[in-house]
């Protein structure tokens, strides 16, 4: 006897059943598969941070990966939905702090490194069961049974064994350079985590003392107790009779020593057209420095004050404190010269929010444009044993179609001048 057809959808009634009979049939493990064509189809599912929860952004990629998964499986094809999670690293730490140990009144370094590492370790499966949870109530294809997290045993030998073979071809190295640094967060921040706000700023165009030769302009006059030269562009004919020569001055409470050089990264049409160069402090000024043997004078510290080697006006003040400070310095001295409103770019960290200082760090680097010998290559067009660079060989996939970026236009953009 037929039952009546309910008028409304149940989703929890069915669904939970039907995908225990999927699961169970052993179908979405390509190693059952009945494939008849004899071709193959993989994918990865990009790992979702165990950072909480998926949201509506996740369901649409899964939607649209599970389609063209479930399409090629039909056409025969053993196919692979390989699941997986990433553990997130500084995303996740940042929101254990947030959640949970701001509510207690406590940082990491209040429970030291054991403890926090557990409440993380907690935290980050406790959002791993719910995003499971989640992309199987949602249907997926996945194969259950390959599934991998960022930190297991495998990705991670993978990791170190990469990391070590490129080390023996030169291909990493470690060095001091100027790079992102997150006062807030206590870590680098790459190039790509890096989110800019646009504010209202002032542009202060000044004099380090009432006998220096040349005006230098910045946003940032606290930074100048770290200043070891002014560059002015070798063509620019108003300063040219000053270029080498050396001041020792007093200036905040600091004593610098600074050279005026010709380098081609000054602007000469950009305020005074002379910069201050603070090597320690700007990525920019820090090449500038390479290039002309300058000395590195760090001013601030990781947690955004001003060290001792500011001098005794601003040493151990914040930023922001400090800059105030200088600014009245430069006033009371007849410093000074102009004082205009500007739009100005605050570097922050999309994980932490805080403001990003550039400081010189120890730090690991991989070198795209050094040669290597490619010992085993499955790449066509580049043979086993060929001498080549990473830069070269990242294009030569993509220009020779082996490797799809999608849409195409992202093509030019990862090819062009790299």
């Amino acid at each position: 006897m037929s039952k009546e057809i309910v008028k409304t959808y149940e989703p929890k009634a069915v669904e939970s059943k039907i995908y225990k009979i999927w699961e169970d049939s052993g179908f979405f493990n390509p190693d059952n598969s009945p494939a008849k064509n004899g071709g193959s189809f993989s994918m990865v599912l990009p790992p979702p941070n165990v950072t909480g929860v998926l949201h509506l952004g996740h369901a649409l990629t899964v939607t649209i990966e599970d389609i063209i998964i479930r399409h090629q499986r039909m056409l025969g094809k053993k196919t692979l939905w390989l699941p997986g999670t990433d553990h997130a690293a500084i995303a996740t730490q940042s929101k254990v702090e947030e959640l949970i140990l701001k509510k207690e009144g406590k940082n990491r370094h209040d429970l030291g490194r054991e403890e926090f590492l557990k409440r993380v370790d907690d935290y980050a499966q406790q959002s791993h069961d719910a995003i499971i949870t989640q992309l199987k109530h949602m249907g997926t294809s996945l194969d259950w049974s390959r599934e991998a997290f960022t930190l297991d045993s495998h990705r991670n030998l993978a990791v170190k064994t990469a990391f070590k073979n490129m080390y023996a071809d030169g291909l990493i190295y470690r060095g001091h350079r100027v790079i992102n640094w997150d006062p807030k967060g206590q870590t680098t921040v790459s190039d790509e985590e890096i989110v800019y706000e646009e504010t209202q700023g002032k542009f202060y165009t000044f004099r380090y003392s009432k006998d220096f030769p040349i005006a230098i302009s910045t946003t940032r006059p606290e930074t100048k107790v770290g200043d070891t030269a002014v560059a002015v562009h070798p063509d620019d004919e108003r300063y040219k009779q000053f270029i080498n020569k050396e001041y020792e001055i007093d200036f905040a409470g600091s004593k610098i020593k600074v050279r005026i050089i010709a380098d081609s990264a000054a602007d000469p049409t950009l305020g005074t057209g002379a910069v201050g160069v603070t090597p320690a402090h700007s990525i920019i000024d820090w090449e500038i420095a390479q290039r002309n043997n300058l000395a590195l004078i760090q001013v601030i510290d990781e947690y955004g004050r001003m060290n001792e080697n500011a001098g005794t006006l601003i040493a151990g003040k914040k930023t922001k404190e400090a800059r105030e400070i200088v600014i009245q310095w430069l006033k009371d001295n007849d410093l000074l010269e102009k004082e205009e409103d500007v739009q100005i770019n605050i570097a922050r960290a999309q994980r932490s929010n805080g403001i990003i200082e550039p400081l010189p760090k120890l730090q690991w680097f991989v070198a795209v444009d050094k040669e290597f010998i490619l010992k085993e290559s499955k790449i066509e067009g580049i043979a086993s044993g060929s001498k080549i660079t990473l830069k070269r060989m990242m294009r030569h996939v993509v220009e020779s179609g082996q490797i799809n970026i999608i849409p195409p236009f992202l093509k030019n953009i990862f090819s062009l001048d790299r």
